[in-house]
């Protein structure tokens, strides 16, 4: 069922788009810096903006309510940011030697003291323990608990069902609670 917003949205309403734009855009920024991306060309932002630029032409396509653009919208971020890796992908260069990768521990194993070089800020400490979990469940958890997503948004963003979506969730947040430091050791901030 299409609410009001959406109808004055695919009119080309300006103040439709913004308010779309404002209530949609924070969470859609904070889930894709999340993400690893692989492309250091491919900034979040871009990957908002170049979202707004794919939603706004291809807003006729889309049927549903308020709830459903958001899951619609993350879909094509995701997309957006897939499309980002395979561009770096083909012209990837890896700035570890090959006799390094012996070296490289997983972060599970290994928090760095503040100051040393292998110290990592919060953010860079989050995305790294994400980025050691299954594609799915990293999806799932960036989309509900970074962003912020139901989980039959999740569903819609992901391409996925709402069922898969929570036993993703429960996995991912099983995995994640193994991960994490003993206790009395606290992630960087």
């Amino acid at each position: 069922m299409e609410d009001e917003l959406i109808a004055r949205a695919r009119d080309g309403d300006p103040d439709a788009w913004r308010e779309l734009y404002e209530s949609l855009t924070g969470r859609l920024l904070v889930w894709l810096r999340a993400r690893p991306s692989g492309d250091v060309l491919a900034a979040p932002d871009d990957l908002v903006a170049e979202t707004w630029l794919v939603a706004a032409r291809s807003i006729a396509d889309f049927e549903g309510d308020r709830d459903a653009f958001a899951g619609w919208l993350f879909g094509i971020a995701r997309n957006n940011a897939r499309a980002a890796r395979r561009r770096t992908s083909r012209r990837a260069t890896s700035p570890v030697e090959p006799a390094d990768l012996g070296n490289v521990v997983p972060l599970r194993r290994h928090l760095a003291a503040p100051g040393t070089a292998e110290h990592v800020t919060g953010a860079d400490w989050a995305r790294r323990v994400l980025a050691e979990l299954p594609e799915r469940e990293r999806e799932v958890l960036t989309c509900t608990e970074v962003a912020g997503l139901s989980n039959q948004q999740t569903a819609v963003a992901l391409g996925i069902s709402a069922t898969a979506v929570r036993v993703a969730r429960h996995r991912g947040l099983t995995r994640l609670r193994r991960t994490l430091p003993a206790p009395g050791l606290t992630a960087p901030r």
